[in-house]
């Protein structure tokens, strides 16, 4: 998953290259601490105008998120911080601005009337079908920002997007259906897939050994740390009627059915129960926090383990992972209750003997003594190719290779019609597929598949307008940044 997104990132952060204002409900995503220099909340110059700290920050919150929509549960911190995404979001903010400065140069400005005609779109700041001033303010201050800022956001995107609006272009009809029979074209193949049954692999001892000896740098234990640790149940509490009605009054918002909808009072009148126990148990466990702090009262529970181990948020483990032996951590939730945390100590990692790094060292070397295998394999069998014709195959073909997984398939015959080769291989980690092209023919001109057809080109036509825009205006404006980015 990684290894995709770090080859897609540049075509990533080019193509949102507009933010939305998605943020509202989501709210912000920390990154921990930058050093923004001396520019008081601002984190870098473009032209005339001054990037801050909260547009950066906003940026960076959309950029998550959208790659959390792309990629679910599988995308967490940990990836974002291997895809310097903190890095992606600040370059993505500068392009921002690099255009925002051309609109200026331009002439364009937004009216209010601009900005209200987009408020009133946005399902968050609408009550009974129509838009609420009280909503609209309160949704706001729950994701940390006021009117005056967000709309200040509003009006940089709708001038992006009267930017983009003119470098907007068409692809003719004659381009689109000389570009559909290009994009379906099909090649008659043949192919040979090699694997593990293929080729007989004898690792010896003495071969581990060595193999141990050149990568035992790679072969270490994992960080311990030896927490003390006290955990505060969150139980539910008994509340009068009119408090919880009180409550729902003011944060009826925040109870929502899955279809959007606001719940009636006892529909959220359990959820509202469990927030409420939720924010008393929290000011139990602060309590709990300065005593324990204090050294008043001790702590019931101490745990040693491996870093990795440690079931709590990515941020809480941040806060660990931060801290320093003798550190009490603030309360967190955690399965539902609130955990305050001491750091008593951390175990560095240590450098494992042969004989603990054994079974990993066996796979790691067994993977790469196949691999070899069957690329020495593979030569000779090229040399003298025979294999299993396909018949006519196109890029979604994949059902045609029953000997590949889908996805195995799929990247196969991506890279068959990438390559400029009529005979060669494609490499797929534990398997080498071999093929021989016989012939090639475009596509029958399929006017049903113009609309996918039309989006994919005009994107890429309009993609590169822009980005020659952005390399033009990075020579006419100049950028002051106090941030140094990774390269």
């Amino acid at each position: 998953m990684i290894t995709w997104m770090q080859r897609h990132k540049k075509w990533l952060v080019i193509t949102i290259w507009i933010s939305t204002i998605a943020f509202v409900g989501a709210g912000f995503v920390g990154w921990g601490s930058y050093d923004y220099g001396s520019k008081g909340g601002a984190v870098a110059v473009v032209g005339d105008r001054e990037v801050t700290v909260e547009e950066y920050q906003r940026e960076y919150s959309s950029l998550y998120d959208q790659y959390a929509r792309m990629f679910g549960n599988q995308f967490n911190q940990e990836m974002a911080d291997k895809l310097k995404l903190k890095d992606a979001a600040y370059k993505l903010v500068i392009q921002k601005n690099l255009i925002l400065s051309f609109a200026d140069e331009l002439g364009l400005d937004v009216t209010d009337e601009e900005i209200a005609k987009q408020l009133v779109q946005i399902p968050a700041f609408l009550k009974d079908g129509k838009f609420d001033k009280d909503t609209y303010i309160k949704v706001l201050q729950q994701n940390r920002t006021n009117p005056t800022e967000f709309e200040a956001s509003i009006k940089r995107d709708i001038l992006l997007q009267k930017v983009e609006s003119l470098f907007q272009i068409q692809a003719n009809e004659k381009e689109l259906e000389n570009l559909n029979k290009l994009l379906f074209a099909e090649d008659k193949i043949s192919i040979k897939v090699l694997n593990a049954n293929n080729v007989k692999v004898n690792v010896t001892e003495d071969e581990l050994k060595k193999y141990w000896e050149e990568n035992k740098n790679s072969y270490v234990s994992e960080p311990t740390v030896k927490l003390a640790i006290e955990e505060i149940t969150v139980e539910p509490k008994n509340f009068s009627e009119e408090e919880l009605k009180n409550h729902y009054n003011s944060f009826k918002t925040d109870y929502t059915k899955e279809d959007g909808k606001l719940k009636t009072f006892d529909e959220a009148k359990e959820d509202m129960i469990q927030t409420l126990s939720e924010k008393a148990t929290k000011k139990e466990a602060l309590k709990k926090y300065l005593k324990l702090k204090k050294g008043e009262e001790n702590f019931t529970k101490e745990v040693e383990i491996e870093e990795s181990k440690l079931a709590y948020s990515q941020e809480d483990l941040e806060k660990i992972d931060g801290s320093v032996p003798g550190d009490v951590l603030k309360p967190f939730i955690h399965d539902g209750n609130y955990i305050v945390v001491k750091v008593l100590n951390k175990g560095l990692p240590k450098p494992l003997s042969y004989e603990q790094a054994k079974e990993q060292v066996s796979k790691n070397y067994e993977s790469i003594a196949l691999n070899k295998a069957l690329e020495e394999l593979s030569k000779k069998e090229l040399e003298n190719f025979s294999g299993r014709s396909l018949g006519y195959v196109a890029r979604d073909s994949y059902s045609k290779i029953p000997e590949l997984q889908p996805q195995e398939a799929l990247s196969f015959l991506n890279k068959l019609f990438e390559s400029t080769q009529k005979q060669g291989k494609v490499n797929l980690g534990n398997k080498i597929v071999l093929y021989k092209i016989e012939d090639s023919k475009l596509a029958q001109y399929d006017k049903s598949k113009n609309d996918a057809v039309k989006s994919t080109v005009n994107k890429l036509l309009n993609q590169e307008l822009i980005n020659n825009l952005i390399k033009n205006l990075e020579n006419k404006y100049e950028v002051q940044s106090s941030i140094s980015l990774e390269e």
